[in-house]
């Protein structure tokens, strides 16, 4: 007697497929997101801090500055400016430390996830928090100080790029100037004090051209002074530019002095970013 024997029945692949390269990071970013969310210092401090100060300075100083533009709609282009800053220059400065000092980031070095998706985790929890918190200000300057939104699509243009270089200059050398902290108690003194003389010298709670030559000198080498003016260029009236420092609000400089340190964060990240602190070697 004969046996047959049936074919054997493939073998189906019982994994699903991996992730690809948009799905790891949109993971990992909200990953960061939730992580920052239950953080209720990074959340309060973050979000409210620059509404805290618009509704304090406001209320204090109810001048005009010339050219029919109020000190309130000044100052409230640089808390804009300020929050971009915060949300991805001290957040990140502050927060990476943390994460090297409690051996996540080695943890996630020895993974087999691609190093790229770590970063793309954070700069997507920067876009998401600086977008809530940019339409936040935006929604309580409209509401309680009668800040006059961009009337044209150029000038949303303008808005848009100014804060995209600015976010990713300011990433860039957030996740740079991390390497300096020790330890995980120390990011936050190392960030910010350089953060605050920022935004002193930076025509932040100042107008800038009555600043000392000297300051604003020094605040045009760093980023938050060229984000300020932009911003400025969208929000105040076309001749305001006259007012500022180069007689006009100079859009061709502030895309170059960002691009310039977007190029720089990116060397600077490159050249300094530790994934474990100097004692684990």
């Amino acid at each position: 007697m004969t046996t047959t024997t049936k074919p054997a029945t493939p073998v189906t692949a019982t994994r699903g497929r991996r992730p690809g390269a948009g799905a790891l990071a949109l993971r990992q970013g909200r990953l960061e997101i939730t992580q920052f969310l239950r953080s209720r210092e990074s959340v309060v401090f973050t979000m409210g801090f620059p509404i805290i100060m618009i509704l304090i300075f406001a209320s204090i100083f109810d001048g005009t500055i010339g050219g029919g533009v109020k000190f309130t709609q000044y100052f409230i282009t640089g808390m804009i400016a300020t929050g971009l800053m915060t949300v991805s220059f001290q957040n990140l400065g502050i927060w990476i430390p943390i994460e090297r000092d409690r051996g996540v980031l080695k943890r996630y070095r020895g993974t087999p996830m691609p190093k790229w998706v770590w970063f793309a985790g954070k700069v997507i929890m920067v876009v998401a928090i600086g977008i809530a918190e940019t339409v936040l200000l935006l929604a309580v300057a409209v509401a309680l100080f009668d800040l006059d939104l961009p009337g044209t699509a150029a000038k949303w243009f303008t808005f848009g790029w100014v804060a995209v270089l600015g976010v990713t200059a300011c990433t860039l050398c957030g996740i740079a100037i991390s390497s300096l902290a020790r330890t995980a108690r120390s990011g936050s003194a190392v960030v910010t004090p350089v953060a605050l003389v920022l935004q002193f010298i930076s025509g932040v709670f100042f107008v800038f051209t009555d600043l000392p030559t000297w300051m604003q000198q020094v605040a045009a080498v760093f980023p938050l002074k060229w984000m300020c003016q932009g911003l400025r260029s969208v929000f105040l009236p076309e001749s305001f530019g006259a007012q500022e420092p180069g007689g006009s609000f100079e859009l061709g400089r502030v895309a170059v002095v960002l691009v310039l340190w977007c190029v720089i964060g990116v060397v600077l990240c490159l050249t300094t970013f530790r994934w474990t602190t100097k004692r684990d070697g």
